[in-house]
C-alpha cells in the first residue's frame, strides 16, 4: 500500500500506524510587553494588568505571553504614551485615558469627565451604546485599538492640608489632580498639577503641593496620604466612573490571529470587572482604618460643587463648539447620560439612598 492510501483508507489512525504522520509546527509563542502608567505598589490599579496578562496566558495555553512593566520602567507613566503605543515602543499600555486630554480633548471622554457617567453606566455606554465604537473611530488617528480594562468607581475628593469650606478656598490652591478635572478647577481659580501616583507622597509631604487626589480609601491609605494632609474631601466629581483603557499597538493587533484577538478581549473584560470588585471589597476596611487614625472625613460643601458643575458644563460648550471630535462623542455620551440619570433616579439611587440610612 503506498502513502497516499495509507492517509486516504485508514484515516488518522491508519496513517499514526503506518508511521507515515504530517509533520506538525508547534505555534511559536507571542511575547508582548504591557506598560502601565502605575506603581506596582497598588495592588489594585496597576494590578488589573497582571490579572489580564495572567488571563491571556491560561487562555492561550502559555503560547501568549505578555510582561508587565510599571510606571517609568519602559517609558514615562503618562508622558509620551500616545506617541509610544503609536509607534509601537510596546505593544500595549494600561492607562487612564484621560491623563492625555493635552494630546486631544477627546482622549478624557474613554476614562471620566467631571459630572459624567458612574461606573456601571460607563460600562453600559461602552459595549451597549455608541461608546467603544466611537472611542475606537478616534483611537484609530493614533494607531490605537482600546479595550476597557478597569474602573475604580466613584471616587474620593481628595486630601488637603486645610478644610474646603467655601468656593473661595479653591483659589490658589495648588493640587494634584489628573486628567480633565484640572481644566475646571482652573477656571475656579485652582492650580492644578498632573503628578504619577508614585510622586504625589512627597509632593504633598514637601508642599510643593496643598492637596492631592488619586482614587479612594484603598489605594490612598497605601500611598501614606492621611500622614502629610488630615482632611479628606468627598465626593470626587470629577470621576463618577474613571475607566482605564489597554491600548494596544493597531499594527501589532492586526497582525494576531482571530483566536489571539478574541483572547485579548475576553482577558480585557474579566480584568475590567476583577478590578472594579477589587475596589468595592477593599475600600470599606480602608476607610474604617483612616477615620481610627484621626483623618476627617468631609464632604464638600454644596456651593463648591454648585460651582465645579457650573463651570464644567461652560468649559463642554465652549469644547464642542472648537473640536468636532470632542463634539461627535459628547453630544452621544451626554445623551445617553441623560437617559441613565433617569433611570437611576428610580432605582439605583432611591434603593442605595434608603439602604445607607438604616442601621445594619
Amino acid at each position: 500500500m503506498d502513502r497516499r492510501s495509507v492517509i486516504k483508507n485508514a484515516g488518522i489512525a491508519g496513517v499514526l500506524a503506518a508511521g507515515a504522520a504530517p509533520a506538525v509546527h508547534a505555534q511559536e509563542t507571542i511575547r508582548w510587553r504591557l506598560a502601565s502608567s502605575f506603581p506596582k505598589a497598588l495592588d489594585t490599579i496597576y494590578g488589573a494588568a497582571d490579572v489580564f496578562a495572567k488571563k491571556v496566558g491560561e487562555m492561550s495555553g502559555g503560547k501568549f505571553v505578555i510582561t508587565v512593566h510599571p510606571g517609568g520602567e519602559l517609558m514615562p507613566p503618562i508622558a509620551g504614551m500616545v506617541d509610544n503605543i503609536q509607534k509601537g515602543t510596546t505593544e500595549i499600555v494600561h492607562t487612564a485615558p484621560y491623563y492625555f486630554f493635552g494630546v486631544n480633548d477627546a482622549f478624557a471622554l474613554g476614562c471620566a469627565i467631571p459630572f459624567g457617567l458612574n461606573s456601571r453606566q460607563m460600562t453600559a455606554w461602552m459595549y451597549q451604546g455608541n461608546g467603544l465604537k466611537l472611542m475606537r473611530e478616534f483611537y484609530a488617528k493614533y494607531n490605537i485599538v482600546n479595550f476597557p480594562m478597569g474602573n475604580t468607581g466613584a471616587q474620593m475628593g481628595g486630601w488637603y492640608r486645610k478644610e474646603i469650606k467655601t468656593v473661595a478656598d479653591i483659589k490658589g490652591l495648588k493640587i494634584r489632580i489628573g486628567g480633565f478635572a484640572g481644566r475646571v478647577m482652573t477656571r475656579m481659580g485652582a492650580v492644578p498639577q498632573n503628578i504619577p501616583g508614585g510622586e504625589i507622597y512627597q509632593a504633598l509631604e514637601k508642599g510643593t503641593i496643598d492637596a492631592a487626589e488619586w482614587v479612594g480609601p484603598y489605594d490612598d491609605q497605601k500611598l501614606g496620604f492621611n500622614k502629610v494632609a488630615p482632611f479628606y474631601h468627598f465626593p470626587g466629581w470629577w470621576e463618577g466612573g474613571p475607566q482605564l483603557d489597554a491600548y494596544v499597538n493597531k499594527t501589532a493587533y492586526d497582525k494576531l490571529s482571530a483566536e489571539n484577538k478574541a483572547i485579548i478581549e475576553s482577558a480585557a473584560a474579566f480584568a475590567h470587572t476583577d478590578m472594579q470588585a477589587k475596589y468595592d471589597a477593599r475600600n470599606p476596611d480602608a476607610l474604617k482604618q483612616l477615620v481610627a487614625a484621626k483623618t476627617r472625613v468631609l464632604p464638600f460643601p454644596k456651593a463648591v460643587m454648585d460651582a465645579s458643575f457650573k463651570e464644567a458644563q461652560a468649559l463642554y460648550s465652549e469644547i464642542s463648539a472648537a473640536n468636532p471630535d470632542w463634539k461627535k462623542i459628547y453630544d452621544d455620551w451626554s445623551v445617553f447620560r441623560r437617559d441613565q440619570n433617569l433611570w437611576f433616579r428610580f432605582t439605583e439611587a432611591r434603593f442605595d439612598s434608603f439602604m445607607q440610612a438604616q442601621k445594619l
